[in-house]
């Protein structure tokens, strides 16, 4: 992470970040629409913590959807341009503030088998690795055909990893 990295919150998506959020998303996602627990998700309109440059170029993004009834925090989505540099951990800590704010007494997320970094970040930042969802991916697909059956690392892509992190006030 540069030294002049900035983050923003927005609880309620603005217009003026829609256009870079939905290409961020479609780059780094393959689309707007993410897939988890058998649901499709349309991550461009939901709250969301943003990184930006010095030079005002989006390199993170966060998006989560609150649960008010159950006091829980869904991270839906969480991508950083440059991985190891530190914006996903601050991307997270951003997610927890807002979802402590909101009353939230925990935060959760899927993941998927392939993505290892991902799952190391999550574990060094608190997070739980809570139950694993046995070939989700073949149902995930027929939401979302781009879902590709080979992902990171020369893994096959068919589980999806269930972490959580209880939130201390």
């Amino acid at each position: 992470m540069t030294s002049k990295t900035f983050f923003t919150h927005e609880q309620t998506p603005q217009p003026a970040s829609e256009a870079e959020v939905v290409s961020f998303l479609k780059e780094h996602w393959g689309s707007i629409n993410i897939v988890s627990r058998r649901k499709v998700t349309n991550a461009s309109q939901l709250p969301r913590v943003l990184a930006h440059d010095e030079n005002g170029k989006l390199i993170g993004l966060a998006t989560y959807n609150i649960d008010k009834s159950l006091k829980t925090c869904e991270l839906v989505s969480i991508d950083a341009a440059a991985p190891g540099q530190g914006i996903g951990s601050r991307l997270l800590a951003g997610v927890e503030t807002d979802a402590k704010e909101a009353g939230c007494t925990k935060v959760w997320l899927i993941t998927t088998n392939d993505n290892l970094e991902a799952a190391a970040c999550y574990t060094k930042n608190g997070y739980r690795l809570m139950a694993v969802h046995l070939n989700a991916l073949d149902k995930s697909r027929l939401l979302k055909p781009q879902i590709p059956k080979i992902g990171h690392h020369g893994l096959p892509l068919q589980d999806e990893w269930d972490f959580e992190k209880k939130l201390v006030f």
